[in-house]
């Protein structure tokens, strides 16, 4: 226990002190703080980002009898001034060169339909004329007609019925959750396993290259090695991560406005319980591939072939994220299921399954001692295959190479 513990503090000391490690993190929170802080960024280079738009609705036939006063009751974000003044485009134009007004629609009547001319500064930036402008003068002018026809309220209400709308699904399981979550948290574990799972090959290859391994394999054993160097990356990773939630939780109570990311992100499926479940997929997931990346560091002696012979697993954990990722389109379905089962896909699948409310604890508890299993079998194929290649210094070892050094009895 005594030489897992060395092993684990050495690595950590080794990973924190880089430059770029510091550099790396610094990075991080820098943009961690600054994304929090685009909406203050915003409305520093647009003062008026808090007002409305000024929008000018010319009447000058008198088509609606004073009636257009009551849009500004309406609940539309606008600024809006009413005018029976004959005013044209270029008197329009003006208003808008002069800053006194944004935009403008000019009515008339043509026959038995009603025209709207709708004036901007520049159509690039406008697709259509605002629908609920046109929803509020169109329900104007449609009660003027209907009192003019003097219909009892009974006729009326039967030519506007209140429409109510219920939402039901055929699927028996109820999905939760936010999808705009669960992209992001989706996105960070995958980032968070990939990273200080390539990190122990890294580590690996970089000690063999500086000659530091011959002096661990002759003060301990491969197996305390490869497991030591995987916890101490692991914890590593996971107090990176805590800080970075900490940083971010930090910057949007600094940063943003009381109730600003509630229409966009709805934290209140984000329980202890799957904060829990996030940790223990983070863990199994990331001593997964940190033992196939242990693996594959231990069969090259150059710190410029690691990428290739870290890329079958990099195929892999890219292959697990989107299995699981895609599948969140249709977590109901049974491949959503088997991904949450996979041992490549589930540290990615399993947590937002829980956070969507769908995942049993049946599931669960296959999905990680599944997991579990997985980690037991990579770990004793690592560890058989570490210890002999560890001291080559040759060519990069092949696959085929590294099965006869697993088959090999003697070791």
């Amino acid at each position: 226990m005594r030489d897992f513990l060395t092993v684990a503090k050495f690595t950590i000391n080794d990973v924190v002190r880089r430059k770029s490690f510091i550099i790396s993190n610094i990075i991080m929170f820098a943009i961690i703080v600054i994304l929090f802080n685009v909406p203050n960024i915003m409305k520093a280079f647009n003062v008026n980002s808090d007002e409305n738009t000024k929008l000018l609705i010319v009447d000058n036939e008198n088509i609606f009898n004073g009636n257009l006063e009551a849009i500004k009751q309406m609940n539309i974000p606008y600024d809006i001034e009413i005018t029976n003044d004959n005013l044209g485009f270029d008197n329009i134009k003006e208003k808008i060169n002069n800053e006194e007004i944004d935009e403008a629609i000019i009515l008339s009547s043509k026959e038995n339909n009603i025209s709207m001319d709708y004036i901007v500064d520049n159509l690039m930036y406008v697709e259509n004329v605002p629908e609920d402008i046109v929803s509020a003068i169109s329900n104007i002018y449609t009660n003027m007609q209907i009192l003019k026809l003097g219909l009892s309220e009974e006729e009326i209400k039967s030519i506007s019925p209140n429409f109510e709308f219920n939402m039901k699904q055929t699927e028996e399981q109820e999905v939760q959750g936010n999808n705009f979550v669960m992209m992001i948290l989706s996105l960070v574990l995958f980032y968070a396993i990939y990273f200080y799972a390539y990190q122990v090959s890294t580590s690996i290859t970089t000690e063999k290259t500086s000659k530091i391994i011959e002096t661990l394999v002759t003060s301990t054993t491969p197996k305390v090695i490869v497991l030591g160097k995987t916890i101490g990356m692991c914890i590593v990773g996971l107090f990176q991560i805590i800080a970075m939630v900490i940083v971010a939780l930090i910057s949007k109570n600094l940063f943003l406005e009381e109730g600003m990311l509630d229409g966009i992100i709805n934290l209140e499926n984000l329980t202890p319980y799957l904060a829990i479940i996030a940790i223990v997929y983070f863990i199994l997931g990331y001593a997964v591939y940190a033992l196939l990346y242990a693996l594959t560091g231990s069969t090259v002696s150059k710190p410029e072939d690691v990428q290739s012979a870290n890329g079958p697993v990099a195929i892999v954990a890219v292959l697990g994220f989107y299995l699981a990722y895609f599948t969140m389109m249709n977590p109901t379905s049974e491949l959503n299921k088997i991904a949450a089962l996979l041992p490549i896909s589930s540290p990615f699948c399993m947590p937002f399954r829980v956070m969507m409310g769908i995942a049993s604890t049946s599931e669960v508890i296959i999905s990680v001692a599944i997991l579990l299993v997985s980690i037991l079998v990579v770990a004793k194929i690592s560890i058989k295959i570490y210890s002999q290649a560890i001291l080559n210094y040759g060519s990069k070892i092949s696959f085929k190479d590294a099965f006869k050094l697993y088959k090999n009895k003697n070791v």
